[in-house]
């Protein structure tokens, strides 16, 4: 892959990621990626399959900035993001990058609304703003009626778009999805799906952690992951994620 003028929103080249073991033979290193050359294009749905211990979690930690790579370099449209310090990483995530997790990391004691308005805060945005951004993106995932309802008030596929809500507030490029269905029944599960399928319609680029086939058959593309390398990717016919009523 030639990254002199590297096209595509993420461009990975030749990225490696080792490790060595706390308390172990300093000597011995443990591989989670290697050598992973990968471009993601605007407006893609990209899930990432692969076995534990496979390097999937890696591969996505190093996409969210999360981890920096051992060797290689990274790309965030056309951003050299490999080398940046703390800061200017932290920046590319707030600005750029989204996230939702298999546990759906909501403060307890705090609103829905208030759960969403975090990243807004961290970013700088004023009061009045952050309100009413935040209850914007809890009606683009239907709940627009839950806005002053706590985490214990809602129902799992409920909280887990509250934490999609939260991902798109700051009108991110990328939403970098880990497991987002691992904690729900199937009928919920197709619910978050039909969401981030619906997001990936007005351009935001979704890449999504598995390890669920059928979940993964909702994505335009597979890539599967084995001793920290992409052995197989695949472009599929997407399969459409019809949402169940609203709860």
């Amino acid at each position: 892959m030639s990254t002199s003028e590297p096209n595509g929103l993420l461009v990975l080249e030749d990225v490696s990621r080792t490790y060595r073991v706390p308390g172990g033979d300093p000597t011995v290193q443990v591989h989670a990626l290697r050598n992973v050359s990968l471009r993601i294009d605007a407006g893609e749905f990209v899930a990432i399959m692969g076995a534990s211990g496979s390097g999937k979690s890696t591969l996505m930690n190093v996409l969210g900035c999360l981890d920096r790579p051992s060797g290689g370099r990274y790309w965030i449209d056309g951003t050299d993001v490999s080398s940046l310090n703390k800061a200017a990483l932290a920046a590319v995530r707030n600005q750029t990058l989204g996230f939702v997790f298999q546990s759906f990391h909501l403060l307890a004691r705090t609103s829905a609304v208030e759960n969403v308005e975090l990243p807004l805060i961290y970013g700088g945005v004023p009061a009045r703003e952050r309100r009413a951004r935040a209850t914007e993106a809890l009606r683009r995932v239907g709940l627009g009626d839950r806005l002053d309802h706590h985490p214990n008030q809602m129902s799992g596929g409920q909280q887990q778009r509250v934490a999609i809500a939260r991902a798109i507030v700051s009108n991110p490029r990328v939403i970098l999805a880990d497991e987002p269905t691992g904690n729900l029944d199937t009928t919920t599960s197709l619910g978050v799906m039909a969401l981030l399928q619906e997001l990936g319609r007005t351009g935001i680029t979704v890449v999504l952690v598995t390890h669920e086939p059928d979940i993964a058959e909702y994505a335009g593309r597979v890539l599967i992951m084995r001793d920290g390398m992409v052995r197989s990717d695949l472009r599929q016919t997407q399969k459409l994620a019809e949402a169940p009523a609203p709860e």
